[in-house]
C-alpha cells in the first residue's frame, strides 16, 4: 500500500504542492486513495504472504514433518483455504460497496484541490511566471484579495502591457479556462511594436521618427483583466475525473445502467430507421397508398392513376437540377447517418466500460483465490522464507499478472476482446499454472524434469487409447 500510495503522490504532486492544504485534507485523501488501491494491493499481498508462509514451513522442515505424519498438502492448506475464501468474499463486498464510494470521494476531492485557491499561484513580494506569457507580482495577498499588483503581459509578440492597481480581487471563471482580476485605482501602459520608417517613390525618407515605438497610458478607477489559463493546465484531470462514472457504481447499479444504455441504443436505432423511411419518397408513397382512412378515395384513385416519371422525361436543365438536388439530399442523409453512428458508438463504448467494470469486480475475487493457489505451492517448492527470495518471486509473478490484466483491459476497451475475456484472461491463464504447481508440490516432484512430463503425457495418451478401445 505504501508503494502504491507513493505512486499516487508522484502522479498528483504538482496539484498538491503549494496549495497550503491542511493535514486533515491530506489524511482524508490518503484514506480514500488507500481504499481504491485495494484491488491492486490485495492480490499481491495474498501472493507474497502465501509464498512466505509455506516457504518458512518448508525451509524449517516443518512441512516435511507434517507430511511424514500422514497429512497431505491439501489437508495442511485447508485452514488457509477457508481464510482465503472468506477474504475473497469480503473483497467482493468491499469492491462492490466501498471502492465505488472511495473512487467518487477521492476523485471529487482531488478535483477540488486542483481548482481551489487560484491565488495560490501568486507569491507576496516576488514575481511568478507560472502562467505562460505573464509575470505577476503582488505586495500583499489575503486569500482572493490583494494589494499593489503589477501584471506584465507578453502574450502579443513585440508588444508589452503593464497593468498596475492598488488593490483588487482574483477569481476563476466557471469553466476554469480563465482568471479574472478585479482591479481598482490603477493604470495600464502599452508599448506597441516598432514602426517602420516611411519612404517616398524615390526611396527617400519622408520623416525621421524620434520614437519608433509608440505607447499609450490609460488610467481607470475600476477594471477587470482576464488571463487565459490554456498555458497553465490547472484543470488537466477534469476529463479523467468524471468520464468514468461506471467506476463509482456497484454491480446492481451497473446492471441497471447497462440495461438503460441498451434500451437507449435500441430506441435511437428504431427512431432513426423510422425517420429515414418516412423521409424517402418510396416509403412515403407506400404509406400514402395504405393510409385509406386519412385520405379521400377519389383523390387516392387520381394519384394512383398518375403516370410515373422516368429519366427520359426530363430536359437537360431539369436533369442537372435533379442531380444537384439528389447530391445535396445524399450529403444531408450521410451527415445525419454519421452523427447517429457516432452517438451509437459512444453508447456502445459506455456499455463496454460498464461490462469491463462489472467483470472486474468478480475477476478480482477470483484472482485472490488463484494467486493463493499459485503462491502456496510455490513457497513449498522453493523452500525459502522471509523477505528475500519470496519477495522477488512474488514481484515477478505479480508483474506477469499485472501485465496480463492491463493488456486484457486495453484489448477489451478497444473491442479486440470481449469484456469477459479481457478481465478474466489473466486469471484463466494462471489457473492451469496453479493446478500444475499444486500437483508438483503435493507429490514433491520437480517442476522442470522432462521424465516427469513424459510420464505425465504418457499416462494421458494411454488413458485415451484405453477409452477408445473400450468404445470400439
Amino acid at each position: 500500500m505504501f508503494i502504491l500510495v507513493m505512486q499516487f503522490f508522484w502522479k498528483y504532486i504538482d496539484d498538491l504542492m503549494g496549495k497550503g492544504l491542511p493535514v486533515s485534507v491530506i489524511i482524508e485523501l490518503l484514506i480514500y486513495v488507500s481504499a481504491s488501491l485495494i484491488p491492486l494491493a490485495l492480490p499481491l499481498a495474498v501472493l507474497l504472504s502465501s509464498i512466505m508462509t509455506f516457504g518458512n514451513l518448508s525451509e524449517n522442515n516443518e512441512l516435511t514433518a507434517l507430511k511424514s505424519s500422514g497429512l497431505s498438502l491439501y489437508r495442511i492448506m485447508r485452514p488457509l483455504m477457508i481464510v482465503v475464501f472468506i477474504l475473497a468474499l469480503c473483497t467482493f463486498y468491499f469492491a462492490n460497496y466501498v471502492i465505488p464510494v472511495a473512487n467518487f470521494k477521492w476523485r471529487s476531492l482531488i478535483y477540488d484541490i486542483q481548482q481551489t485557491k487560484i491565488s495560490a499561484l501568486l507569491k507576496e513580494g516576488a514575481y511568478t511566471k507560472e502562467l505562460d506569457g505573464y509575470a505577476i507580482k503582488v505586495e500583499k495577498l489575503d486569500n482572493d484579495k490583494f494589494e499593489d499588483i503589477i501584471i506584465h503581459d507578453h502574450t502579443v509578440r513585440n508588444e508589452m502591457k503593464t497593468i498596475r492597481a492598488k488593490h483588487g480581487r482574483i477569481y476563476k471563471s466557471t469553466s476554469g479556462n480563465f482568471i479574472y482580476f478585479e482591479l481598482a485605482e490603477g493604470s495600464m501602459n502599452e508599448e506597441m511594436a516598432l514602426q517602420p520608417p516611411s519612404f517616398d517613390g524615390q526611396d527617400r525618407l519622408l520623416e525621421k521618427k524620434e520614437n519608433a515605438r509608440p505607447a499609450r497610458r490609460t488610467t481607470f478607477d475600476r477594471a477587470t483583466y482576464r488571463l487565459d489559463l490554456s498555458g497553465f493546465n490547472l484543470t488537466r484531470s477534469d476529463e479523467e475525473l468524471f468520464k468514468d462514472d461506471h467506476e463509482m457504481l456497484n454491480v446492481f447499479q451497473l446492471k441497471d445502467a447497462k440495461d438503460s444504455l441498451q434500451e437507449k441504443a435500441n430506441g435511437v436505432i428504431q427512431r432513426y430507421t423510422a425517420s429515414t423511411a418516412l423521409d424517402m419518397n418510396y416509403y412515403k408513397a407506400l404509406k400514402f397508398r395504405s393510409d385509406s382512412l386519412k385520405i379521400d378515395d377519389d383523390i387516392k384513385r387520381l394519384a394512383l392513376r398518375a403516370d410515373t416519371l422516368t429519366l427520359d422525361d426530363f430536359t437537360p436543365s431539369e436533369m442537372r437540377k435533379a442531380y444537384a438536388q439528389t447530391q445535396s439530399e445524399l450529403r444531408r442523409r450521410r451527415n445525419k447517418l454519421e452523427s447517429q453512428q457516432n452517438f451509437v458508438n459512444s453508447l456502445n463504448s459506455s456499455w463496454r466500460d460498464i461490462q469491463i467494470e462489472s467483470n472486474r469486480k468478480f475477476a478480482l475475487t477470483y484472482a485472490i483465490i488463484v494467486l493463493f493457489f499459485v503462491g502456496a505451492p510455490l513457497g513449498a517448492i522453493i523452500r525459502k522464507g522471509g523477505f528475500g527470495a519470496p519477495v522477488v518471486v512474488a514481484a515477478l509473478l505479480f508483474m506477469v499478472y499485472f501485465i496480463l490484466i492491463s493488456i486484457g483491459e486495453n484489448l477489451a476497451t478497444t473491442e479486440v476482446l470481449s469484456p469477459f475475456f479481457g478481465m478474466w484472461g489473466a486469471s484463466i491463464i494462471l489457473t492451469p499454472i496453479a493446478f500444475w504447481l499444486m500437483h508438483s508440490a503435493a507429490n514433491d516432484s520437480p517442476l522442470f524434469v522432462m521424465d516427469n512430463w513424459s510420464r505425465f503425457f504418457e499416462r494421458i495418451f494411454k488413458k485415451k487409447n484405453a477409452d477408445s478401445s473400450r468404445t470400439v
